[in-house]
């Protein structure tokens, strides 16, 4: 990116702190961004003093006169790009999760969704992606929060060819988009040019054909799901994954499919368990004749703990790791007598992986993620 201060801020512990966007090579945003505003000159981007960490940047080295920075005023920019949707133009309005979704939710609301404004939201580093920079920039509630709001169309990113294809099928929408995405660092899922046409249209994508358990994944967590699916195919389970890749409108028929492939169901998610992928989905399978069990894997009605991000996945159990035992857990406990209300992820598996780390790092081994 041009005018960049080329100084190493990594963290070795960690790919948060101060080097927030070190590493973040799949974050395409803004090049998919330059790609939608040569085809179109009503594209404009705008920015919350977070142009480097959003992707902003690459859009601005090509359209300098179509970017817009507001400083630290984020609910100014979300009031301003409605103005300019009104006046014609695709605003997309790029900055965290934890303001976009939450900061200036009214804004969303009343400003943007109430007259349909083709304002497109780009809301990165969600989850407990911003790590260290604690509760007021993590964004746990976003979904629940952008999924009440009527006529807003929110979609969930997994991966770098997930964002380019989302992107391009929402270019043209006449309503306002909640794109979530998270910080960059992500681990591939989808080869450029793999995924079909219809990813992008609403219909949950299947990523993976499994005949034990179905996994409903949305966002990073999609790769968690497969990460886990590939290891329990070694114990010879069998795992049904599915990208949900848009929580609004929620494509109930297909999702029902998936429900009745098999006798139990996980919902996976970086986010808060009240008002999020696994209420959407429940939404769905208590308006249909499913006789299976369905599990919420996710935060519980929590704030998320200070650390470093990779960390954090492992203490709430949304790493591959923690997956697979979820998954486990899920079918012994659908083979089982009765009902269970246990959770699948305990305070004891929390208390494992601190200690876990607490050993490591008296051993000298905890650096690095």
């Amino acid at each position: 990116m041009s005018g960049r201060n080329p100084t190493d801020l990594r963290d070795p512990g960690s790919f948060d702190h101060a080097g927030r966007d070190h590493g973040a090579n799949h974050f395409v945003t803004g090049q998919v961004l330059a790609e939608l505003g040569e085809k179109d000159g009503r594209v404009v981007a705008c920015a919350a003093d977070l142009k480097y960490v959003t992707g902003i940047a690459d859009f601005e080295d090509r359209f300098p006169d179509r970017t817009f920075q507001f400083g630290i005023s984020e609910r100014t920019m979300f009031g301003a790009a409605a103005g300019m949707a009104a006046s014609g133009l695709r605003p997309y309005v790029a900055t965290f999760a934890s303001f976009a979704g939450l900061l200036a939710f009214e804004n969303v609301r009343t400003d943007i969704a109430y007259p349909g404004l083709p304002v497109r939201i780009l809301a990165t580093h969600a989850g407990v992606s911003m790590g260290f920079f604690g509760t007021s920039h993590h964004a746990t509630e976003d979904l629940a929060a952008m999924c009440s709001v009527a006529g807003l169309r929110v979609m969930s990113v997994s991966d770098s060819e997930s964002c380019r294809r989302i992107m391009h099928a929402t270019a043209d929408d006449a309503g306002p988009v909640y794109i979530r995405l998270s910080r960059g660092a992500d681990q591939p899922i989808y080869p450029p040019g793999s995924l079909p046409d219809s990813y992008g249209s609403g219909v949950p994508h299947v990523v993976r054909e499994g005949s034990d358990i179905t996994v409903f994944a949305t966002g990073i967590m999609v790769r968690s799901a497969l990460d886990a699916a590939e290891a329990l195919a070694q114990d010879g389970i069998s795992v049904h994954v599915v990208d949900v890749y848009q929580l609004k409108p929620l494509d109930s028929a297909a999702i029902a499919e998936n429900l009745a492939r098999n006798p139990v169901a996980v919902t996976v998610e970086e986010h808060n368990l009240i008002g999020g992928l696994g209420s959407r989905i429940a939404e769905v399978a208590a308006s249909m004749p499913y006789r299976g069990r369905m599990y919420k894997h996710g935060l519980a009605d929590e704030f998320a703990i200070i650390g470093p991000p990779t960390h954090l996945l492992e203490y709430y159990g949304l790493d591959g790791m923690g997956v697979s035992a979820v998954i486990r857990r899920a079918i012994a406990d659908e083979r089982s007598e009765g009902l269970s209300l246990l959770p699948l992820w305990t305070d004891q598996d929390k208390r494992a992986v601190l200690d876990a780390k607490s050993t490591k790092s008296a051993s000298g081994t905890g650096a690095g993620s």
